[in-house]
């Protein structure tokens, strides 16, 4: 899932990064709402509303919203750096180890969720969560062409209508039968991922609900299991190239 980029994936590759991904981000996503208040993916919902409060004249809270969209955008262009330097020294499993890394500071955050005073929790976990929400869209953004999104779902549900509409047009003979089945690929992605983010937020709330700030050291080694994974496969496949040639 983190290895082969663009053209060299396939759809089961680009569900299985959907699936997981999309659904750890939606238990985090959720699980900050339901603890804090706040959405941490959530860049326009949280852009409307520091729009709202600029508007309204209450520079603070304007201040905080337009904090986690800087955290946001700087996660994926930390992100973006870490995969452009990977990239220029050959490092074949760079994107894994960007998720590695956002595994790492995941469990830290859900460390300083768990020990942190009350009054510091928001100001820390939700910027903190941003950040790491724009490090994996980046991610996920360059490794699959911008095909996989998966910290939010206004993307992935307009792509969803566009191809409902293109299916349309070929079950009526407006569009060539040939597309159909491409058409289908990206049905049943768009679905997948959309599909993944209900399902984690739902179990994001029940297990956060059960044991807290312990939900994001949970979400951080499912994050560094799929890395890891990754890394050795990246490595087995140099390896057998190298003893080929």
């Amino acid at each position: 899932m983190l290895v082969r980029q663009g053209s060299h994936r396939n759809e089961k590759i680009d569900r299985g990064l959907a699936a997981s991904l999309a659904a750890i981000a939606g238990a985090l996503n959720a699980s900050a709402f339901y603890s804090v208040g706040f959405f941490s993916a959530n860049m326009t919902g949280n852009v409307s509303t520091l729009s709202d409060h600029l508007a309204i004249g209450q520079g603070l809270s304007a201040l905080f919203y337009g904090g986690i969209v800087v955290a946001f955008v700087l996660g994926a262009a930390v992100s973006t750096l870490i995969v452009n330097e990977g990239r220029r020294r050959n490092v074949h499993a760079i994107y894994a180890y960007s998720i590695l890394t956002e595994a790492a500071l995941l469990a830290l955050l859900g460390c300083a969720d768990l020990w942190l005073l009350a009054s510091w929790r928001v100001p820390v976990l939700v910027p903190g969560l941003a950040f790491l929400m724009g490090v994996q869209n980046a991610v996920v953004t360059r490794i699959s062409d911008a095909r996989v999104r998966t910290t939010h779902v206004s993307g992935m549900a307009t792509d969803l209508g566009i191809e409902l509409a293109i299916a349309f047009d070929i079950l009526c003979g407006r569009e060539p039968k040939t597309e159909a089945r491409h058409n289908l690929t990206k049905l049943r992605l768009h679905l997948y991922t959309i599909a993944a983010f209900l399902i984690g937020g739902i179990l994001g709330v029940v297990i956060y609900r059960a044991v807290g700030g312990y939900l994001l050291i949970m979400a951080a080694v499912l994050l560094m299991m799929i890395a890891l994974d990754a890394i050795r496969r990246a490595k087995r496949t140099l390896s057998a190239l190298g003893t080929a040639s």
